[in-house]
């Protein structure tokens, strides 16, 4: 008989079931305890009942597991400092969507070398995660590919679901079952209707195919996820941080009956992917808190060791704390611009 199906499938590999893996890199007591209380933090920011703001901040892509440790203990020091006004949660993105073609993050590729071992890939994820959050220090993902948050999402705080699949309705419905605060990024064309949409989506009750942590192909029923919120990171027109589209996004939320609340991405389309440009983006964001916004929650700087970015060498083995991903702020702007931020919600909130 003629074949009609996997055509195009040049081999498959299995994949360890997610409990196994979790079983051989088991929650710790520390990780736990830095999850619950992020969360409820996070919560707290989001419910109005805590004013606070969220800062979310760390490299554009996870690619070494020693730099990853290095700046995550640079960020507790700096995060217990500044815990009482801001909640600091570390950016710890393992899967980088693509526009066209390119190194597709350390899930997919932990050699960066087209070897592509993902069982590899999900263990270095998970080990990773269970660094940064054993320091206490909360982790942050975006979470791309629907089978993988069950290899990790009990260590993570706070999610994002990205530019480029906001629109989805698979990644909509996975968000209304993830147990964390998620932020819908406006689409890459700078659309804000489109991610509110999905926080009213994702706040609903679904029934989707997913795979359990045996590995088995099942059939989920969510609650829906009330702690939906509004990302912005700009689009193709540019920028959308300033108090005009501030006041745009507020005006826009309240209209569809979703609660007021937003984080500015500074980085991305609202930085011309520039990188000091992240700090004129967060100064304006930060005077518009001075003012009153109380809309803003929070926000997001792309921050790695060492200011900004290399290629990926042959071979795969790039130099230590430089982004291979977009360009970051370096530790020294990081710590500055926080302290800022610090500063600034101290002022407003005595």
């Amino acid at each position: 008989m003629v074949r009609t199906d996997n055509l195009r499938i040049e081999r498959f590999a299995p994949l360890t079931p997610p409990d196994a893996i979790k079983t051989e890199l088991p929650l710790t007591a520390r990780a736990a305890d830095t999850v619950v209380m992020a969360r409820a933090g996070l919560e707290n920011i989001l419910s109005q009942r805590d004013r606070r703001l969220i800062a979310i901040v760390g490299p554009c892509s996870i690619h070494s597991r020693e730099d990853a440790v290095e700046y995550a203990t640079r960020l507790r020091r700096l995060a217990r400092e500044l815990e009482r006004q801001l909640l600091v949660v570390m950016r710890v993105y393992f899967e980088k969507p693509r526009t066209t073609l390119g190194w597709k993050g350390l899930i997919y590729d932990p050699a960066m070398n087209d070897t592509c071992d993902i069982e590899a890939g999900l263990r270095l994820a998970r080990r990773i995660l269970l660094d940064i959050n054993e320091l206490g220090v909360p982790a942050g993902a975006e979470i791309l590919e629907p089978v993988v948050p069950q290899y990790f999402t009990d260590l993570v705080s706070w999610a994002a679901i990205g530019a480029r699949t906001t629109e989805s309705q698979t990644h909509r419905q996975m968000a209304s079952g993830l147990s964390m605060p998620i932020g819908f990024k406006n689409t890459t064309d700078g659309s804000m209707k489109v991610a509110v949409d999905a926080i009213r989506t994702a706040a609903s009750p679904h029934t989707f195919i997913g795979v359990t942590g045996d590995g088995r192909v099942a059939t989920f029923r969510t609650r829906g996820n009330r702690f939906g919120h509004l990302v912005l990171r700009g689009g193709y027109e540019g920028p959308n941080y300033t108090s005009e589209h501030i006041v745009l996004a507020q005006e826009l939320l309240s209209k569809m009956g979703v609660d007021p609340n937003l984080i500015v991405d500074c980085s991305h389309a609202n930085s011309g992917k520039d990188p000091q440009r992240q700090i004129v983006v967060l100064q304006d964001v930060l005077a518009q808190v001075r003012g009153g916004a109380e809309v803003i929650r929070g926000f997001m700087l792309e921050s790695h060791l060492l200011g900004g970015r290399q290629e990926i060498p042959a071979g795969g083995k790039p130099q230590a704390g430089l982004s291979v991903t977009d360009a970051c702020l370096g530790w020294d702007d990081t710590e500055r611009v926080l302290r800022e931020a610090a500063a600034v919600v101290a002022e407003v909130t005595t």
